[in-house]
């Protein structure tokens, strides 16, 4: 069981949803990064989603193409990433992390180290938005044997055709993408996203967590209410991006997993 599996049996077992934050690894620097992740917990976080800053992003919006950019122009790689998520563990060794990103740093690096190296760093999973389900060879598969869950992504265009497919080797959680485009572009509708993730449940056990489109506390608690938990990233960004001290961050997260956990 990876502390993602464990997180979801405690999280139901309180009868609770899931609040799960997304910030750039790096943004707008190290030890700033750092810091804020290291408060995320007491804010409410229950699952961290790690970016790893990439310089040519697909699913990102202006806010989390921006913060990828400040974090690379501060000298953040692969390696200072997972050296940033080792830090956070010498403090916490229970709240799950996420590496969000895209492939092209992992095959540089060889998936074979990255999955070593990820995985001693206190990584538990992966989420890799230009990998898709007709690739699980090149690193789902060998991630999923070495321990760490590899989350997939479904959207509004997933249709029921593809669905088993995107479904076939995910493990940890599905998230669902709740509008059709790139990050912070849109707000989500829990009226459109409640038939679709009631769709994805349907068809597997395990938890679905909505994300994109979702900015405030009442958002949260309305898209916590018809899934199994919701994804904040550009709006907790956009704070990071306005020079807010930590702490008015980390009130700000705070607010929002108290939507969340409201529901």
């Amino acid at each position: 069981m990876t502390r993602i599996d464990a997180k979801f049996a405690e999280l139901s077992a309180a009868g609770k949803k899931a609040f799960v934050s997304y910030v750039m690894a790096g943004d707008p620097d190290f030890d700033t990064a750092l810091e804020v992740v290291k408060g995320l917990p007491a804010a409410g976080v229950d699952i961290i989603e790690l970016g790893l800053p990439f310089t040519d992003p697909m699913a990102d919006g202006p806010t989390i193409q921006l913060a990828g950019q400040r974090a690379l122009d501060a000298g953040m790689t692969l390696e200072r990433t997972l050296q940033l998520a080792a830090e956070f563990r010498k403090g916490d060794d229970t709240t799950p992390i996420v590496l969000m990103g895209y492939y092209n740093p992992i095959y540089n690096r060889g998936v074979d180290k990255f999955l070593t190296d990820a995985k001693a760093a206190g990584i538990d999973g992966l989420i890799v938005v230009d990998l898709p389900p007709e690739e699980d060879d090149e690193l789902c598969i060998p991630a999923q044997a070495a321990g760490l869950n590899f989350i997939r992504l479904a959207t509004p265009t997933t249709d029921d055709k593809r669905l088993p497919r995107v479904l076939q080797n995910t493990s940890g959680f599905v998230y669902y993408v709740s509008i059709t485009g790139i990050t912070g572009a849109a707000e989500a509708d829990a009226g459109d996203v409640g038939p679709e993730v009631a769709r994805i449940k349907a068809a597997t056990d395990l938890p679905v967590i909505v994300g994109f489109g979702i900015n405030t506390p009442e958002k949260a608690r309305n898209i916590a209410s018809i899934s199994d938990g919701a994804v904040v990233g550009s709006a907790i960004v956009s704070q990071i991006a306005a020079g807010k001290p930590v702490e008015e961050v980390l009130a700000f997260v705070k607010s929002l997993s108290d939507g969340a956990h409201a529901a």
